[in-house]
């Protein structure tokens, strides 16, 4: 017996519910302001600007540590969407992955590359490796030209451990 396929406001819904779910467990996303655009499986977060996010008023330049919580929002993230896209699906059934839980930073290098100007800002991750135990992530960060990023960032990350399923 074949599924029947999905209506696709009910897959939006499903989506949109997880993702804000997941968001809702980081009070510094709410914060900073960050929203999360999202297409399919694909997150673009975005910094939408404020005056009070400046740290350096006379370039004037988004505040360094603004842009590092940014790109660090936007790896666990990604990271999370990534973990629980399965059981979004339906490919895992619902709540055999368990509660979802971030992964913990191991460590979190970022460049500058420029300043980051009193406009919006935009952020991708790319997950580089993912294990059980262990995930490295890429982010980049732009404003007006994605092939010119005003920060990128590489970070390591512990994943949470999966509760056992119960074999009862």
């Amino acid at each position: 017996m074949s599924r029947r396929p999905e209506p696709v406001q009910v897959v939006k819904q499903r989506r949109d519910a997880a993702l804000e779910s997941l968001v809702a467990g980081v009070p510094y996303i709410q914060f900073l302001g960050v929203q999360f655009d999202r297409r399919g499986d694909e997150l673009t977060a975005v910094l939408p600007f404020r005056d009070d996010l400046i740290g350096n008023p006379f370039l004037p330049a988004i505040h360094g540590g603004v842009t590092a919580g940014f790109l660090e929002i936007t790896a666990l993230v990604g990271l999370g969407w990534s973990m629980i896209w399965d059981e979004i699906e339906g490919a895992t059934p619902k709540g055999e992955a368990g509660p979802l839980r971030l992964p913990k930073t191991i460590d979190f290098t970022i460049d500058y590359l420029r300043s980051g100007l009193p406009r919006d800002a935009y952020a991708r991750a790319r997950i580089t490796r993912s294990g059980r135990r262990y995930a490295s992530v890429q982010v980049e960060a732009w404003q007006d030209n994605r092939d010119r990023p005003f920060a990128q960032a590489m970070g390591h990350f512990l994943m949470p451990k999966r509760p056992a399923k119960d074999d009862g």
